[in-house]
């Protein structure tokens, strides 16, 4: 069992006990004469591995590897281009006072309290004007009128 989980003792034990107790479950339906008991143990204890690691995500897909995941590719220029025309053009149709702090937030990665002191206005201000202008923002996207902007 070791071998199968690793140097994880608590597994192990967890593992024999879900099989012995498997065993003793079923002990009256199963023909222990005809069947060789100890290959039925080791089947119910290597799905219970499977089952752990599926459970645990630790389950890794044979034959992937991590560079196998890595890309050289670079970023499509033309479609970044085009996302920040459309981010200009989306901006561009909220209030000034929106504007500024979606921009002093979410673009600059300042937070609200520093936003609000700059600003002179209380935090809670602040908050509302970004969750409204997000709001906004959500709204045009998805309605699509800024597909002139790509143009």
């Amino acid at each position: 069992m070791t071998s199968i989980l690793g140097r994880d003792s608590h597994a192990v034990e967890d593992v024999v006990q879900e099989t012995l107790l498997r065993a003793w479950q079923l002990a009256e339906r199963i023909d222990w004469h005809d069947r060789p008991v100890r290959m039925w143990l080791f089947r119910v204890a290597r799905n219970l591995v499977i089952d752990l690691h599926r459970r645990d995500g630790r389950a890794v897909p044979v034959g992937l590897d991590a560079p196998d995941f890595e890309t050289d590719r670079q970023p499509d220029e033309v479609q970044q281009v085009i996302d920040r025309r459309v981010l200009v053009e989306v901006l561009r149709r909220l209030s000034p006072a929106h504007r500024e702090v979606v921009a002093r937030i979410h673009l600059l990665g300042h937070p609200g309290e520093e936003v609000a002191a700059v600003l002179g206005v209380p935090l809670g201000t602040v908050k509302s004007r970004a969750h409204n202008a997000v709001r906004q923002i959500r709204a045009e996207l998805s309605r699509g009128d800024w597909a002139g902007a790509a143009a």
